[in-house]
């Protein structure tokens, strides 16, 4: 049995629905009445509820043969009933039935087809009794046709008759309605113009249409002139208008176009280029006749023409055009003789004039020129456009203003030395007077140079901001790149005329005030710019937006703000020099005992805080100080470095008195920026470079007996097996070269055992033959461009300069390490790879030589 919900499945697929419904009607099932769930035959057939339902509690199974039996019965009856529906497929499957039924089917499609021609039959009798009625209806509609054609065609003589009247009495208000009727009324006849008569009238339509064009030019030409003798009445003139209207746009226009031809025929005269009165100098002249000239058409002509012809825009309009091609072919004559002040004041003439026309109407020019030009011909282009090729004029001029506003900045002294506006700022020791004035904190030619260069822009900008204020944007961009290069960066090419001695501390007041200023300077000048580009893409078209840009010459005013602190670095380096020198020469390996700090950390520190004080109050921004105290943390323990390997051999003793030298310029150097400026980075970047160098000296104080001992510390505090920087520590603890070879079998043999051991560390960097200077890892002026960033941690890329400014020493000799590089970890670089034991050949022959040579002999 099956319900709604059935779904036969035959090889996975499913039969059609409409096929199960077909199935249910012929056998009959009712879903509804269906009290077994077995005659339920669907995919959602659950045996367990089933069962369920059948055995619903324990008693229930005593009548399990019962139940057994019913299923039996029920299944008997199922497959009887599947044998007789079987018998009855096989006796409708006879193929004897088969062909009494296509036969059957043949005989129905033979009635069909009689049918339809009957019908077709039945259509033509119709058609035949019904065509004389049909006949009828066509000769009504054509004899409507005909007598409303007749009647139109009636309608249109009289009315013809009767515009021919009012044309010869110039009854112009009754012309205007009749003529819109005529007209109205001929479009109907259009396709009949092959008929004789009509053709007539229709030819007699067009040859009245002329005759009154003709009549209106000549009553419109008696206006303009105006005969006092035979005044006409103004009444008259406006129906004449409106026949115009009737007539077609291009009657208006023409009629327009007289009229502002005969108004501007004076002006032509008047103003021809030849004459006088046609020079670029008499420019407000033709401004004041035109203002004249539409004043009298509005008191007197205006009131005449309809407000919808626009005469005054199509007055302006023409009169735009004939003075624009007037100044062009003016402004081209002049050429290189064209002065700025003659072509500034005629563009700032022509602009208050268009701007007044606009105010008048209340409507923007370009929209009146767009509207009132011909339509056959491109818009009118307003006249100020015509000066905008000749600018060039205008931005040669600021050129040469700007050359010569910054000439006493840039010109050479009598000697050849370049001379800047720095050079006022005299140059002072240390000792300064307490009641002196103020330094200056920016170049007042900074101020000037951006005070010129708004000025500059608005004027542009009121002229065009097209192509001349872009051509103006690209001079400003060249001023500011020669004012950083020639004004700001000459600084640092002029040599040092001072000779400091190499004991001498004191530094150079001037030259911080110098280098502070250039700090200001810039800044001032690199956001100043930035300001001046977004002036200047607000105010210029949008073709050229994009264009826009003065990041590069913002980077130069960067850039000679990195070689100022190189600069100021540079002096801090030669202050100390005297102190780093006097470390460097120290017998290290003659001290007995420890004696607090070493005189020369007083004469460090002093030098280093009075520096910096005396520089905080020089610079505004407070970024670039804090970038000045990375570097200088940086500088003073990169040549405290230097200075512990040049006084090499250390000994035990002297390790300690320099870990207590180190511990005291730490503690200064943490207080050196002041609450203010201090920053986590700088602490995080100083405490991290201090425990380096802590951990350097710490193995150099640790005594070398017993060896294990010893390599066991340096393990632990540099972290490493490198075998050229165990050396190194035995070349700054002065340990003799034979001792040497039993120490480093010792480290060998201890280090191959342990693998978590690192091939490189910071000693991988660190330079046994120093420079003198560190004027090459501090950088130079002239280097590439240098970004600040707002915030600059030491922690960066300058984090291990400490060693990595001390790289690239001479190869040490000895068993190489397999690896020199530094070990470190930094952005941008792999970590460092773990150690391979006996990693290169070289160095395991090197090590058996080694041991062989201090084995017993057997």
């Amino acid at each position: 049995m099956m319900t709604s919900s059935l779904y036969v499945r035959h090889k996975d697929a499913e039969l059609p629905q409409e096929l199960i419904f077909a199935i249910q009607r012929i056998l009959e099932l009712n879903s509804e009445n269906q009290s077994d769930p077995l005659d339920v035959l669907s995919n959602d057939f659950n045996p367990i509820d089933m069962l369920n339902q059948l055995f619903p509690d324990e008693a229930s199974l005593s009548q399990l043969e019962t139940i057994q039996a019913r299923l039996s019965q029920n299944e008997r009856d199922l497959q009887c009933e599947i044998d007789t529906l079987r018998e009855e497929l096989r006796r409708d499957q006879d193929p004897n039935r088969m062909q009494m039924i296509q036969e059957m089917i043949s005989d129905l499609l033979g009635q069909m087809s009689r049918i339809r021609e009957k019908a077709t039959e039945s259509e033509a009798v119709v058609r035949d009794i019904t065509k004389d009625i049909q006949a009828l209806d066509i000769a009504k509609k054509n004899l409507v046709l005909s007598m409303t054609t007749l009647k139109r065609l009636q309608m249109l003589v009289n009315a013809l008759t009767q515009l021919e009247d009012q044309v010869k009495e110039k009854r112009y208000g009754g012309v205007a309605q009749t003529l819109a009727a005529v007209k109205q009324i001929s479009a109907s006849f259009k396709p009949y113009t092959s008929v004789h008569r009509i053709q007539q009238v229709w030819k007699r339509v067009q040859q009245i249409q002329g005759e009154i064009r003709t009549q209106l030019e000549a009553e419109f030409d008696a206006f303009y002139i105006q005969d006092h003798a035979k005044p006409l009445k103004p009444a008259q003139v406006t129906d004449a208008c409106a026949v115009a209207d009737v007539l077609g746009p291009d009657v208006r226009r023409h009629l327009i176009d007289r009229y502002v031809a005969l108004e501007l025929k004076e002006y032509r005269r008047i103003f021809c280029a030849t004459d006088e009165a046609g020079h670029l100098d008499n420019i407000s002249r033709r401004y004041a006749w035109f203002r004249r000239v539409l004043g009298v058409y509005e008191a007197e002509l205006g009131r005449v023409f309809p407000s919808e012809w626009r005469v005054g825009w199509v007055l302006l309009t023409k009169f735009v055009a004939i003075t624009g091609d007037d100044l062009s072919a003016l402004l081209s004559k002049a050429g290189s003789t064209l002065t700025i002040r003659a072509l500034l004041e005629a563009l700032q003439q022509t602009i208050e004039f268009e701007s007044s026309m606009a105010k008048k109407w209340l409507t923007p020019l370009n929209e009146i020129l767009e509207a009132s030009s011909p339509p056959s011909s491109a818009p009118v282009q307003l006249m100020s456009s015509t000066f905008e090729p000749h600018l060039g004029v205008f931005v040669d001029a600021q050129d040469r203003a700007l050359a010569d506003m910054l000439a006493p900045h840039r010109v050479s002294t009598s000697k050849g030395k370049p001379r800047t506006s720095l050079d006022a700022t005299p140059r002072t020791s240390v000792s300064t007077d307490a009641e002196a004035a103020p330094p200056q904190m920016v170049l007042s030619s900074s101020t000037e140079l951006f005070y010129f260069y708004g000025q500059s822009l608005e004027q542009c900008a009121k002229l065009s901001t097209g192509q001349a204020l872009f051509d103006l944007c690209m001079l400003h961009k060249k001023w500011l790149r020669i004012y950083a290069e020639d004004v700001l960066g000459t600084r640092f090419k002029r040599p040092t005329t001072q000779i400091r001695r190499s004991m001498d501390s004191r530094f150079d007041v001037a030259q911080l005030q110098q280098a502070g200023l250039l700090i200001n300077t810039a800044d001032y000048c690199q956001t100043t710019a930035m300001e001046l580009e977004e002036k200047i893409r607000e105010k210029i078209r949008d073709s050229f937006k994009e264009k826009v840009t003065l990041q590069a010459e913002r980077d130069l005013f960067m850039s000679t703000i990195s070689a100022s602190i190189m600069t100021l670095l540079r002096e801090l380096e030669a202050a100390c020099e005297g102190a780093f020198t006097t470390m460097s020469r120290m017998s290290w390996e003659k001290l007995n005992e420890v004696t607090g700090q070493s005189p020369y950390v007083d004469d460090l520190v002093q030098t280093v805080e009075s520096f910096c004080e005396t520089l905080k109050p020089l610079i505004e921004q407070k970024k670039y100080l804090r970038n000045f105290f990375d570097k200088v943390c940086s500088l003073i323990l990169t040549k405290f470095t230097n200075a512990v390997v040049k006084s090499r051999p250390l000994r035990e003793i002297g390790g300690e008195q320099l870990l207590i030298d180190l511990g005291v310029v730490k503690s200064r150097l943490m207080r050196l920026p002041g609450e203010t400026l201090v920053t986590q980075g700088y602490t995080r970047s100083l405490t991290k470079s201090t425990t380096r160098l802590e951990a350097l000296l710490k193995v150099i104080v640790t005594p070398e007996d017993p060896p294990d001992g010893f390599i066991l510390n340096y393990t632990l505090l540099i972290g490493d097996a490198s075998f050229s920087n165990f050396q190194k520590i035995l070349d700054l603890k002065g340990t003799p070269k034979i001792e040497q070879n039993s120490l480093l079998d010792s480290f060998l043999t201890i280090t191959s055992t342990k693998t978590d051991l690192e091939s490189t560390s910071f000693l991988s960097a660190l330079d046994m033959d120093p420079p003198m200077t560190l004027g090459a890892t501090l950088g130079s002026p002239g280097s590439s461009r240098t970004t600040l960033p707002l915030s600059t941690t030491p922690g960066g890329p300058n984090s291990d300069s400490i060693f990595g400014s001390l790289s690239g020493s001479p190869p040490l000799s000895g068993p190489p390490t397999g690896s020199s590089t530094d070990g470190s970890t930094s952005k941008g670089m792999e970590p460092a790879q773990k150690r391979e034991v006996f990693s290169d050949i070289r160095r395991f022959v090197t090590f058996g030589l080694r041991r062989s040579e201090t084995l017993p002999a057997s």
